[in-house]
């Protein structure tokens, strides 16, 4: 893109990696792998279910499992959905489900349409810093309670959720727990052999894979009571029918095998230019950090911009970032996770959302940094 604004919005998408979208192309084309995976009766269908064989192994050696415990689905979205609904009608009778103010839309809409068909809800709060703690979902469980979910990684803030210390009271308490890791792969661990979780989504497109394609863990305790939500052909082991598309399927398995690992060496140097952004930003008057300042993934920041005048559509010619989620976006509503947290509508509608990845360089910190502080000056100097 021609003269296109530097690109800080890594936490709504991310561009597909060069290296993933070589795989995708060898499941396109007439000389390529494109056949119906189902097709086992002939070499066309046999390629692609190699293909696609191959990209789950390669997403369950990224989480920690095993690969008969992953369905493909459209992405993270559908995961939810199918996790949450899928859990609730296999369990016959509705019952209580814990969740929290701060979730994706994904996983809120979900439990509001579980709540009207007869489902108990408790929506956690969030505590001073932004967190969903452990103590508070202890505290919330009850007699009925079947199925607890929660984000392991905020979309909006950054801020993480100690979703492997939930589990293990969660497990106790008999119950499931689902969580939505759509933002966690590459920056917390996730170990399913040994972290009590029943449920996990995942999306290919936060992780520089393509859109439309994710998957769902579905551990041991969950499998017995999970139900189809789309049917038609039995795929899937009967979790999902819908021909698999096998080009996307294999630029996921591919992101996630090529997705670093907490601490390493891609993990360190973003750690370090969110950062220098953190601090230069943080500098400037009237900026603030929303949510946890140490629970949490470096690369996404959401600072509260507390300015007479600014206005951050000033930003958008030279700054690709977000004022809200993508999922509040098509509503223009004041975002539902800085709200819980305490904003008021001002300060909420105030707040801009950066987040960096693996195409950030040190150049593009900088002048972000200076942007915002010609803007900021502008904004002020308009007021005298």
């Amino acid at each position: 893109m021609p003269d296109a604004p530097l690109y800080f919005d890594y936490a709504a998408t991310t561009p597909v990696d060069e290296r993933v979208i070589e795989t995708m192309l060898a499941s396109l084309g007439r000389e390529a792998h494109f056949g119906n995976p189902a097709s086992s009766g002939h070499a066309y269908g046999q390629a692609a279910r190699a293909a696609v064989d191959q990209a789950r192994q390669q997403v369950a050696e990224r989480v920690g499992t095993t690969a008969d415990a992953l369905v493909w689905t459209s992405g993270a979205t559908e995961s939810n959905n199918l996790a949450l609904k899928g859990i609730a009608q296999g369990l016959g009778q509705p019952a209580h489900l814990i969740t929290s103010q701060l979730e994706h839309k994904a996983v809120l809409d979900t439990v509001a349409e579980l709540e009207r068909q007869g489902w108990s809800v408790t929506r956690l709060p969030p505590d001073a810093a932004g967190l969903i703690q452990p103590a508070a979902v202890q505290a919330a469980l009850r007699a009925d309670t079947r199925l607890v979910s929660l984000m392991a990684v905020n979309n909006e803030l950054g801020t993480a959720t100690d979703f492997a210390a939930i589990g293990e009271r969660v497990r106790a308490h008999g119950a499931l727990l689902h969580v939505d890791a759509a933002q966690a792969v590459g920056k917390l661990p996730i170990d399913l052999a040994v972290q009590a979780v029943d449920l996990m989504s995942f999306s290919a497109h936060k992780v520089y894979g393509p859109k439309g394609i994710g998957a769902l863990y579905v551990g041991p305790r969950a499998r017995p009571h999970l139900r189809a939500q789309i049917h038609g052909g039995g795929h899937e082991q009967g979790l999902r029918s819908g021909t698999l598309a096998t080009h996307q399927i294999a630029g996921m398995g591919s992101a996630f095998a090529l997705a670093g690992q907490p601490g390493g060496s891609e993990y360190q140097r973003l750690e370090r230019l969110a950062w220098r952004l953190r601090d230069g930003l943080l500098a400037l008057p009237g900026v603030s950090l929303n949510g946890c300042a140490r629970q949490r993934v470096p690369h996404t920041l959401n600072l509260c911009i507390d300015s007479t005048g600014f206005n951050s559509a000033a930003l958008a010619n030279e700054l690709a970032l977000s004022t809200t989620s993508a999922c509040n976006s098509a509503s223009n509503a004041a975002s539902h996770v800085l709200l819980a947290l305490g904003l008021d509508e001002r300060k909420a509608r105030n707040s801009v959302r950066l987040s960096v990845g693996r195409f950030t360089r040190e150049a593009d910190v900088e002048t972000a940094i200076a942007v915002f502080t010609r803007v900021l000056t502008a904004s002020s100097a308009a007021l005298w």
